[in-house]
């Protein structure tokens, strides 16, 4: 079930291939490794792609996928997880880790409106990078914790609950006969 779920949602391998921005690992992404679904790549996966998710960069997506290649866990879970912070979703995420990272120092979260230009970037992110980037470290860390955790147990849930089904059906064909 978890296999045939996670399946319908994947992209194709192909596809991913040849993505543009993925293109600089070439012959890596044709490790099977790192396409197969089993627990450990896709608790593996969820950990990438959520710590990534937090960090500030451009090219978060190819930054995953190449910590997804060293530790071989599943490629395209790792990619598609970056995605939760997109163009939408980015400024109230790094607002939320800028005012966790301030009350975890101390310091007051101070007011600040966003303006697209370098200037701002220089003048407000001198102000508030050591707010901003502990509080990036520390979600990153605690929800690609909680995404390897949640996804083993998951995992094993279902494991276990097919087990208990495929005991019932034996029994039950036991009984039958």
């Amino acid at each position: 079930m978890p296999k045939k779920f996670i399946r319908k949602y994947l992209p194709d391998s192909h596809k991913i291939k040849e993505h543009k921005t993925l293109r600089i690992f070439g012959t890596l992404l044709h490790d099977p490794n790192l396409w197969h679904l089993n627990r450990r790549s896709v608790s593996v996966a969820f950990a990438v792609g959520l710590f990534f998710m937090w960090i500030p960069v451009p090219f978060q997506m190819a930054l995953a996928a190449g910590v997804a290649i060293i530790v071989r866990s599943n490629l395209p879970i790792s990619v598609a997880l970056v995605w939760i912070s997109n163009p939408v979703t980015m400024p109230p995420l790094f607002y939320f880790a800028y005012q966790f990272g301030a009350g975890m120092i101390g310091a007051p979260a101070s007011e600040f409106f966003f303006e697209p230009s370098y200037d701002w970037l220089l003048n407000e992110m001198l102000a508030i990078w050591k707010p901003f980037l502990l509080g990036c470290f520390t979600l990153a860390f605690f929800s690609s914790s909680l995404g390897f955790i949640t996804m083993r147990l998951l995992w094993r849930l279902h494991i276990v609950r097919y087990l208990k089904q495929k005991r019932e059906k034996r029994r039950l064909k036991k009984q039958n006969l």
